[in-house]
C-alpha cells in the first residue's frame, strides 16, 4: 500500500480549524408543530364544535372548546418536542465507527472526529460518514439516502463516495474530501429509523376510538329522536351532543403514546439499549417468538482457534504466514483476528500481501497472492469444491468440534482451522428468562447442525436443531431449539414465515444481509458489534454484548402495554359513562343533568390525567400479551355501566329530594369527576385501587383535578354552585361506589 493516512498531530490541528465532523441538526420548530396540531381529525372535530358554540351565542362554552384545542396542540407539540430530544440524544450515541489510519497505523476511531484528509478503509456494511474519494479498490453504493434511487452505483479508484450514503459490497481505501456542513449531504450520519406505520398497540387504541364515536353516533341519534318526539329545539340540544363527541377524541393519546415511549426510551439507554423506533418497544410485550444469532449474542464472539490441521506436508512454519496474508488486516473480522492471535502465540508473523481481496458472503472466502502463490481463506464448503481431494485430506479432522475454517494454496486444501466460540456465562439463565416469559427462543447460526447441537445443550434450549435444508412450513416450531447451516440472506425469509404464522417476532443480527430481517421483524435488534447498516434497520440497537439486555427491553414493553391498557380502559369506561348517563337522564328525567360549561371542563381534566398515565408505576407482566378487544370491551363497558347505574340513582335520589336542575348539575359533575379519577386507580391495578399507589405525576394531578373541581363547584365558578353538605354528599357517594365496584370486578381485573 503506497497511501497514507494524516499524523495525529496534523488530524488534531485540523479538527480545531475545522470542527467536528457532524452539522447542527435542525432547529426544532415548535410553533410549525404547533399549527400542524390544529389540523387533523381530532381537531377538526373541535374547530366544528367552536364554530357550533360561536354560531349559537355560547360564548363562554367557546372559550372552553377553544382552550381544548389550544390545549391539545400545545401539549401534542411539547411532547414531540421531548420525544424529538431523547431520540436526538440517543442518535449521537449511535454515531458509526471508523477504521482511520493515523501515524501509519489503523485504529477505530468515531466519526465525529474524522478530518479532511484522513485515510478510511470501507468495507460492506459501512454508512459513509463523510464525504471521500476512493484511492485504492472498487465498491458498490446504495446511495437512496441522497439521490432517492435504490439501484447500487459502481465506484472504482478516483470516484467520489458521498456521506449517508451505504457500501453494499467491495472494499477500499478512501481519502476523506469533505466533512459535516462541507460534505454533499450537509448532514452526520443518523441512525435514528423513524417508522412509518404505527405499532400494533396503537392501531388497536385507534380502534377503540372509533367503536367510542359509534357509541356516541347511536346515543346521539336516541336523543335526537326523543327531542324531536317531545317536540323540543333541536338546536338547543346541539351544544351537548357536540360535547358528547369531544368526550370521544383521544385528545390525550399522541401526548401518553410520546410520554410513556420517551420515558422508556430514556431508561433503555441507561441500561445498555438504544431505542431507534419507539414502535419497537410496544411490540415488545407482545414478542413471543424470538430468532438468536449464535454469534456475538448467545456466544461471546471471542473467536480462538482450538486447533490447526496441516493437511500439506510441510512444516507449520512455512505454511500458517502463507495463510496469514490472507488475513484481512484492515477490517479484521473475528475468524481474521482469531487466525492472526494464533500466528502470534507460535511467533509466525503473516507473510505481506502482494495483493489482497476481502471476504464476502457471496464468495465465501478472501484471497490473497503472496510469494508467488495464490492463497485463500474462508469457507471448507466453498473451498472444498476447487481441491478434488479435499475430503480425502480432511477426513481425520474433527468438523463436530466447533467452526470450520478451510485455506487453500494454490487450489489445493492446506489447512483447516477449528475455532470456537465461547457460550457467554449468561447465556444459559437468559435464554431460561425468556422462555419463562413465554417467549420460544430459536438460535440461528452458520455453523453445521452438530455444532449448532453442542452449543443448544450448553445452553439448555428446548427441541431439535435442524438444518436450514430440513425447515419449511411443516416444521414444528414449539419443537425447534435451533436452525444451521444459515445463510444471513434466509433471516428474512424465516421472519416473515413465522409472522405468517401469528407470531410476533423479534430478531437479532449483526450483519448487512441481517438487515432486511431486522427492518422487518417487530422488534429488530441490532447486537453491539452489528454493522453501521443492521444499526440503522433495527428499532433497537445493544450497547452490552449476551441476552441480558433484551430482558430488559421486554420489561420495558410491558410497561408501556400496561399504561396504555389501562389509558384505554379508562377511555372506554369514563366516555361510555359519560354518554350513558346523560342520555338515559334526558330520556327518563327530560333533561340533561350536567352544565355545559361543567362538560368542558370534566374533559379537559380527564386529558390532564390521563396523559400522565404515561409515567405510571406498573407491574410486569411474565407472557406476552395479546390484545383481547373481546376481554377489553367487557371489563370498560361493565365498569362504565356499574358507574352508569349508580350515577342514574344518584340524579334520581336528588330529585326526590328536591335537588334543583342547576345544582344537580354540578353534583353530577363532581360525581363524574370523581368517577374518572377512581377508574384510573381500578383500572391500572389487578388488585383494589387501595393496595396500589400511583405515581407521583399521576396522583398530583388528580389532586389537583378534585381540588380544582371542588372550588368550582362551591364558588359556582361555570356552574350553579352547590354547599359544602352537598359536596362532601357527591365526593363520598363516588368513593363509596367506587370501593363496591372494586370488590365486584377486581377479579375480572385479576384475571385481565
Amino acid at each position: 500500500m503506497n497511501v497514507h493516512g494524516l499524523t495525529q498531530k496534523e488530524a488534531e490541528e485540523r479538527l480545531k480549524r475545522d470542527g467536528l465532523n457532524e452539522v447542527p441538526e435542525p432547529k426544532f420548530n415548535f410553533w410549525k408543530e404547533f399549527a400542524g396540531k390544529l389540523w387533523n381529525l381530532s381537531a377538526w372535530i373541535l374547530e366544528g364544535a367552536l364554530l357550533l358554540e360561536c354560531a349559537l351565542g355560547k360564548w363562554i362554552q367557546s372559550f372552553f372548546v377553544l382552550l381544548m384545542l389550544l390545549f391539545a396542540a400545545y401539549n401534542g407539540a411539547t411532547q414531540k418536542k421531548k420525544s424529538r430530544k431523547v431520540l436526538s440524544d440517543i442518535s449521537h450515541e449511535l454515531t458509526p465507527v471508523v477504521a482511520v489510519e493515523r501515524d501509519e497505523r489503523w485504529i477505530k476511531l468515531d466519526s465525529k472526529y474524522l478530518v479532511k484528509g484522513d485515510l478510511i478503509s470501507l468495507k460492506r456494511g459501512d454508512v459513509l460518514a463523510a464525504d471521500a474519494e476512493l484511492v485504492e479498490g472498487a465498491l458498490r453504493l446504495d446511495e437512496s439516502s441522497i439521490t432517492g434511487e435504490s439501484k447500487q452505483i459502481a465506484k472504482q479508484k478516483g470516484d467520489q463516495a458521498f456521506a449517508g450514503t451505504t457500501v453494499m459490497s467491495g472494499q477500499a481505501l478512501a481519502r476523506v474530501i469533505a466533512v459535516g456542513v462541507n460534505s454533499r449531504s450537509g448532514q452526520t450520519i443518523n441512525l435514528i429509523n423513524n417508522s412509518a406505520a404505527p405499532g400494533h398497540l396503537q392501531q388497536l387504541l385507534t380502534k377503540i376510538i372509533y367503536y367510542l364515536c359509534l357509541l356516541d353516533g347511536v346515543l346521539t341519534l336516541i336523543l335526537i329522536i326523543a327531542a324531536l318526539i317531545r317536540g323540543e329545539n333541536i338546536l338547543e340540544m346541539l351544544p351537548f351532543l357536540a360535547m358528547m363527541f369531544i368526550a370521544s377524541i383521544p385528545v390525550a393519546m399522541p401526548s401518553t403514546f410520546a410520554l410513556s415511549n420517551s420515558f422508556e426510551a430514556t431508561r433503555l439507554s441507561k441500561e445498555g439499549v438504544l431505542t431507534s423506533d419507539l414502535t419497537g418497544i410496544q411490540d415488545a410485550a407482545n414478542l413471543n417468538l424470538l430468532l438468536l444469532d449464535k454469534t456475538g449474542t448467545i456466544t461471546e464472539n471471542k473467536t480462538a482457534v482450538s486447533s490447526f490441521s496441516n493437511l500439506t506436508g510441510q512444516a507449520d512454519a512455512d505454511v500458517l504466514p502463507l495463510i496469514g496474508a490472507a488475513a484481512d488486516l484492515r477490517n479484521q473480522s473475528v475468524i481474521d483476528q482469531a487466525i492472526l492471535s494464533y500466528l502470534q502465540k507460535r511467533d509466525l508473523p503473516a507473510a505481506p500481501a502482494d495483493s489482497f481481496s476481502p471476504f464476502t458472503s457471496d464468495r465465501g472466502y478472501s484471497m490473497a497472492e503472496c510469494q508467488g502463490k495464490t492463497i485463500k481463506l474462508g469457507s471448507f464448503k466453498q473451498l472444498a469444491k476447487l481441491d478434488p481431494e479435499a475430503a480425502i485430506k480432511a477426513s481425520q479432522v474433527d468438523f463436530t468440534q466447533g467452526r470450520s475454517v478451510a485455506a487453500v494454496i494454490d487450489d489445493k486444501l492446506a489447512g483447516v482451522f477449528i475455532t470456537q466460540d465461547k457460550v457467554r456465562p449468561d447465556s444459559k439463565t437468559a435464554l431460561a428468562e425468556l422462555v419463562k416469559r413465554g417467549i420460544k427462543p430459536i438460535m440461528l447460526t452458520g455453523d453445521n447442525k452438530r455444532t449448532a447441537e453442542v452449543v443448544a445443550k450448553q445452553v439448555a434450549l428446548k427441541g431439535q436443531v435442524i438444518s436450514i435444508s430440513d425447515f419449511n412450513e411443516q416444521t414444528d416450531v414449539k419443537n425447534l431449539a435451533g436452525i444451521a447451516d444459515v445463510l444471513p440472506e434466509d433471516k428474512l425469509a424465516m421472519v416473515k414465515h413465522f409472522q405468517e404464522l401469528g407470531y410476533i417476532v423479534g430478531m437479532t443480527g449483526d450483519g448487512v444481509n441481517d438487515s432486511p430481517a431486522l427492518k422487518q421483524a417487530e422488534v429488530g435488534i441490532a447486537v453491539a458489534n452489528a454493522a453501521d447498516v443492521a444499526k440503522r434497520s433495527g428499532k433497537m440497537v445493544l450497547l452490552d454484548d449476551g441476552l441480558m439486555p433484551i430482558v430488559k427491553i421486554l420489561d420495558a414493553g410491558h410497561r408501556v402495554y400496561q399504561r396504555m391498557t389501562t389509558w384505554s380502559l379508562t377511555k372506554l369506561a369514563r366516555t361510555a359513562e359519560l354518554t350513558m348517563l346523560l342520555t338515559f337522564s334526558y330520556l327518563v328525567f327530560g333533561y340533561l343533568p350536567m352544565a355545559l360549561n361543567a362538560m368542558v371542563i370534566y374533559t379537559i381534566m380527564n386529558n390532564m390525567v390521563t396523559m400522565m398515565i404515561g409515567t405510571d408505576k406498573t407491574q410486569i407482566s411474565y407472557q406476552p400479551e395479546n390484545w383481547d378487544m373481546g376481554k377489553l370491551a367487557k371489563i370498560s363497558f361493565s365498569l362504565a355501566a356499574a358507574w352508569t347505574a349508580i350515577g342514574f340513582a344518584f340524579v334520581a335520589g336528588l330529585g326526590q329530594l328536591g335537588v334543583s336542575h342547576g345544582q344537580t348539575g354540578t353534583m353530577v359533575y363532581v360525581f363524574l369527576v370523581m368517577s374518572a379519577m377512581m377508574i384510573v386507580l381500578i383500572t391500572r391495578t389487578r388488585g383494589f385501587f387501595w393496595q396500589s399507589a400511583p405515581s407521583k405525576p399521576v396522583a398530583l394531578v388528580q389532586t389537583a383535578d378534585i381540588l380544582l373541581t371542588c372550588l368550582l363547584a362551591l364558588l359556582g365558578i361555570a356552574m350553579p354552585a352547590i354547599s359544602l353538605k352537598e359536596l362532601l354528599t357527591t365526593l363520598f357517594s363516588a368513593f363509596l361506589a367506587a370501593v363496591l365496584i372494586n370488590l365486584v370486578y377486581q377479579p375480572l381485573m385479576k384475571e385481565h
